[in-house]
């Protein structure tokens, strides 16, 4: 026991002290690393090599200093003019506006080491020029937001609904693309033979390139159907929010499920997600009612999905799966749409609580007809639901084993 201190080069306590920094380490990047995450769910195709010129470049600058942090992340994050819009949407609602840094308290923030992307506000007054006003790290701001993308639904209070509802604004929705039956010119892809044979009859048979087509890839159609029932109170804004953002994208049509089966892609076709939200709000007479999924389901398949919205479609079915009607009836409905659609996508938001299992007899009796089955409680569980509609199969594995919690 006598080297503890001795022939190491080390005080006692150092190894605790430097997996300390280690971790507020980790935790820092992760700040900075749920904002790009939030970057990429609003559509902007921040790559690993833009990440990492990304921390790179606040650590060379002053992480601490809001401004550096905003002009470091627009020079290495953003690829394009489409992209200035959803970063200046996604670094408001992520960072704070630019006068809430010298309104909000100031945490506790751990002194970091050397060289880290976060580091404790100077104390002392600022020169004329540098244009920041006083307050805590930029980190320490970002921090709520990456927490809260973790948080449930339910659990959240005013202040961080309203820190969500920005973060759903700045969201993106893309749905996977299939290839239609259309062609177009391209460089490379199968010979077209008959512009081919113009090109070659117009240089008057003399040797020609040859002529190519490809398929012309267009989005697949994303049917939403949330659930406003009295279960689903909690978290049916949220999800409703979500629905908007893929409204927003195109070909996408929403449904509200309660008692009644209400059409609200119009509604929610608005800019404005508040004024979305309002038109939802008088158009459905059902909020917070029972729950008749199965009868809903085959209402849609009869009114709409049969006649060609369903087919080919990705259908999302937003719900805890309570249902009050026959659960034969829902896992006979969910048969038919599974044999229409391309995908057929679950999310609960239940799945995420520990010791979750599909016992309600609605959720059992439609899971076997459903591809993915994940969690929809959070903003990163959204995030998630939103890479299985794109079409990313790492984000969640089909059927009953899909993990989204």
């Amino acid at each position: 026991m006598g080297t503890t201190g001795k022939g190491t080069g080390r005080a006692p306590g150092s190894d605790a002290v430097r997996h300390e920094g280690d971790a507020e380490h980790l935790g820092a990047d992760a700040v900075l690393l749920g904002f790009v995450r939030a970057l990429r769910a609003a559509g902007v195709e921040a790559s690993t090599e833009r990440l990492h010129a990304f921390l790179r470049a606040v650590a060379a600058l002053r992480p601490q200093v809001r401004a550096d942090v905003y002009w470091a992340g627009r020079a290495t994050l953003c690829g394009g003019h489409d992209d200035l819009e959803r970063y200046e949407r996604v670094f408001a609602a992520y960072f704070g506006a630019a006068g809430e840094q010298a309104r909000r308290p100031v945490p506790a923030v751990p002194p970091p080491r050397l060289g880290l992307v976060v580091r404790e506000a100077p104390t002392g007054t600022r020169t004329p020029g540098d244009g920041e006003p006083p307050g805590p790290p930029v980190a320490a701001l970002a921090s709520s937001a990456e927490v809260l993308r973790h948080r449930d639904f339910a659990a959240l209070g005013p202040a961080e609904r309203d820190q969500l509802r920005r973060l759903l604004a700045a969201f993106a929705f893309q749905g996977q693309t299939r290839r239609s039956a259309r062609r177009r010119p391209a460089r490379r892809g199968e010979v077209d033979p008959r512009r081919t044979v113009r090109e070659l009859l117009r240089r008057g048979g003399e040797p020609a390139r040859l002529r190519r087509y490809a398929r012309v890839e267009r989005p697949r159609r994303v049917v939403l159907l949330v659930d406003v029932s009295g279960s689903m109170a909690p978290y049916a804004d949220a999800l409703l929010r979500f629905a908007h953002a893929a409204v927003r994208a195109g070909r996408t049509e929403v449904f509200t499920v309660g008692t009644r089966l209400t059409r609200v892609t119009r509604e929610l076709s608005h800019r404005d997600p508040d004024w979305a939200m309002a038109a939802v709000a008088a158009a459905v007479p059902d909020w917070r009612g029972g729950t008749r999924l199965g009868e809903l389901v085959r209402e849609f398949l009869n009114r709409w999905g049969q006649r060609g919205m369903a087919r080919g479609a990705i259908v999302v079915l937003l719900s805890d799966g309570w249902e009050r009607g026959d659960p034969e009836l829902l896992g006979q409905q969910m048969r038919r749409l599974h044999a229409l659609a391309h995908q057929v996508v679950w999310a609960n938001p239940r799945k995420a609580r520990p010791g979750y299992a599909p016992l309600a007899a609605g959720m059992a009796a439609a899971l076997p007809s459903v591809d993915a089955f994940v969690a929809g409680h959070s903003l990163a569980a959204l995030e998630r639901l939103a890479a299985v509609v794109r079409g990313a199969r790492s984000a969640a594995a089909p059927g009953r084993g899909a993990d989204g919690a």
